[in-house]
């Protein structure tokens, strides 16, 4: 079944319409602290290491232990791409309510450089700062890994 893909004002429509749904931020801790989507959770499926980025092997193990195989999850990155990634690993694990946010929070780019899908951020949709218990190192320990 294909993964559902929703530019970010749709995704926060879904997200609004369904209270149990949440949004996965995959984008890396120091992207998701510098600002995410209000209600955004984070399990990076990506790490930036030396300035390459390399796959989060315990991504798919995280998730299983914080999220409901049958929650209808939102997943987002920068600009689609690690979120779609994100979506097939999760899908090979067993999820199937599945939507990857097509712009990200920060926008998907040509080769150009120009923006033509809008990100969450300059959609103007809701976004902060606050980590609370969203935090990758949260949900590790909820996983106790």
């Amino acid at each position: 079944m294909p993964i559902k893909q929703q530019m970010p004002p749709e995704a926060y429509e879904t997200l609004k319409k369904n209270p149990d749904a949440l949004y996965l931020d995959v984008r890396t801790e120091a992207e998701f602290a510098a600002g995410h989507p209000a209600g955004a959770i984070n399990i990076p499926v990506m790490f930036s290491k030396s300035g390459q980025m390399q796959l989060n092997l315990e991504f798919v193990d995280v998730a299983e232990k914080v999220l409901p195989r049958d929650k209808k999850l939102v997943v987002g990155c920068m600009s689609g791409g690690r979120s779609q990634r994100a979506c097939e690993m999760l899908e090979e694990a067993g999820y199937a309510d599945l939507t990857n946010v097509v712009g990200g929070f920060g926008g998907q780019r040509d080769g150009s450089g120009q923006v033509v899908v809008p990100g969450w951020r300059d959609a103007g949709l809701p976004v902060t700062n606050d980590l609370g218990d969203a935090t990758y190192e949260a949900q590790r320990k909820k996983a106790s890994l």
